[in-house]
């Protein structure tokens, strides 16, 4: 009897878990799901993650274990992580998303303390277990993250392969989701500190080196890492997540760590500005979910800035009757800017989504104001 018990409790675990994991999947095919995941976090946080809209964990530190895969389908959180026999053959395992390589194969990997570091880890061994993940479970997409030598030429960090780019679109052979990190609020050199387009600039290259065929998805800094003088701020913040957005990022990976001056691995948590910042900013984008996933519109606005030093860079979508502008200044300077949308001869007024005001429209004409690193929504009905 007792042996009875205990299969007909894992014969409900098991069911409970498929009923769940197919809910989940059905909202990760659906035009309502937006990937918005944090780096490599302990599972007992997941709630509070949840609650700050996050969806996705990435990275499970020295798993997946039993322990961890549980907790995260308890909290209703995607994961993607490691393949490995847990994962695999684990009776919830089924909220794993995707498998994922290692991190950053495309820089310099570290021997230890005495031997330092050498070489990349080559594109052909990452296309191999690209292949070896596939062949145990085809079922789920391979994710691969990459270093800021996507974003930033004179990256150094690259041992042997310092400048090699030709490297790049080999490594993303091995992978169905390509994805990147850069910091430029927390980066030591003056070419990049400060330059939040480094950012954007990353997800254009991976969209051109994937021929648009992949997902791209890219990282987000929100603290101070390693400086203890500095941190990004939420107009900083806000921007870098709009930037790639509008330049076309499918997924959102907040990097919360803080190395310095102590060590705090949950650090977004234990900040309640940056913390309300980035909640307010991920309600916000899964709200706008279906018209992110909807196809872009091309050569359907122009836009005149007043200051030309301070370019403003937009995406047009068209969802449930309505046009949709996302703009975003890619500088730290202040412009004028004049939209106007082609083929709306309407008068109308125009919703900016989030800021509780609205703007006049004549014959498919609007200006707004741009203050440094400002970040506007716009939203008027389509004819």
């Amino acid at each position: 009897m007792p042996g009875l018990v205990a299969r007909t409790r894992k014969n409900l675990r098991s069911l409970t878990c498929w009923l769940w994991a197919s809910a989940i999947f059905c909202a990760q095919a659906s035009e309502a799901f937006f990937p918005i995941g944090v780096w490599l976090q302990d599972p007992t946080n997941a709630l509070h993650y949840r609650a700050a809209g996050i969806n996705t964990y990435v990275g499970l530190w020295q798993g997946p274990t039993d322990q961890q895969l549980t907790e995260l389908q308890a909290a209703g959180m995607r994961v993607i992580c490691f393949q490995n026999e847990i994962a695999l053959r684990h009776p919830c395992g089924t909220n794993i998303i995707a498998w994922m390589h290692e991190d950053e194969p495309d820089n310099a990997q570290k021997f230890g303390a005495r031997l330092g570091f050498g070489s990349p880890t080559p594109p052909e061994r990452i296309q191999a277990e690209y292949r070896r993940m596939k062949n145990a479970d085809a079922t789920r997409p391979v994710f691969l993250n990459l270093g800021q030598g996507v974003a930033w030429e004179n990256w150094y960090g690259r041992g042997t392969r310092n400048g090699n780019a030709e490297d790049y679109p080999r490594y993303l052979e091995g992978c169905d989701i390509a994805s990147f990190d850069i910091y430029p609020v927390n980066h030591p050199r003056l070419e990049v500190a400060g330059n939040l387009w480094y950012v954007p600039q990353g997800v254009e290259r991976l969209r051109h080196l994937t021929n648009e065929q992949k997902p791209v998805w890219n990282f987000i800094e929100c603290t101070g890492i390693n400086r203890s003088d500095r941190k990004p701020t939420p107009i900083e913040v806000r921007a870098e997540v709009w930037m790639s957005l509008i330049h076309g990022s499918r997924g959102i990976i907040y990097f919360v760590h803080q190395f310095k001056p102590t060590f705090v691995e949950a650090a977004l948590l234990a900040d309640p500005e940056m913390l309300a910042t980035v909640t307010q900013l991920n309600q916000q984008i899964s709200s706008l979910a279906p018209v992110l996933n909807s196809p872009s519109i091309t050569n359907a606005l122009m836009i005149r800035s007043t200051n030309t030093a301070a370019p403003i860079a937009v995406l047009v979508k068209q969802a449930g009757g309505f046009k949709y502008v996302f703009a975003v200044a890619m500088r730290p300077l202040e412009t004028n800017v004049e939209f106007t949308l082609k083929n709306l001869s309407t008068s109308d007024t125009v919703e900016v989504i989030g800021e509780n005001r609205s703007l006049p429209m004549s014959e498919g004409k609007f200006s707004d104001q741009f203050g440094p690193w400002a970040v506007h929504l716009y939203r008027v009905r389509a004819e």
